[in-house]
């Protein structure tokens, strides 16, 4: 017979709960968009080792939005990129094992960082191209 007392009262679920962790990454994000306004200055916030409930990243998320500009990369995993309904204010999501987010971050700027080309990336592309627009040979045409 049992009286009705959960026998492991840490078991139980409670409702996930605002903390007030998300009005403080948003007073964060309003100060570095500020910035970045006004300059080249760009901010990147860790979120994946913040105290976030699962309530607090919903509804970060939720107050962030959704803008208009959407990128996936695939590249050692997929990342996922988004600017918010703030423009310069952009949603990074990485993907670890299993397509279970491994880790995000906000970042605040004109473009997040993972969107950028790197010079040496871009210096081997010119060679490349400078292959492709060789003349070809009479046998190729």
């Amino acid at each position: 017979m049992t009286s009705g007392v959960p026998l492991h009262p840490s078991s139980r679920q409670e409702p996930p709960l605002l903390t007030g962790m998300a009005d403080a990454v948003l007073a964060e994000i309003a100060e570095s968009l500020a910035a970045a306004a006004s300059s080249e200055a760009s901010t990147r916030i860790e979120l994946t080792a913040m105290p976030l409930t699962v309530a607090d990243r919903a509804d970060l998320e939720e107050r962030l939005g959704r803008g208009e500009v959407v990128a996936t990369i695939d590249s050692a995993g997929r990342s996922d990129v988004w600017e918010t309904q703030f423009s310069g204010v952009w949603f990074v999501r990485h993907y670890g094992e299993n397509d279970r987010p491994a880790s995000e971050c906000i970042e605040i700027g004109a473009v997040p960082a993972i969107l950028r080309s790197h010079r040496a990336d871009m210096a081997a592309a010119a060679t490349r191209l400078a292959a492709v627009l060789q003349p070809r040979d009479a046998a190729d045409q």
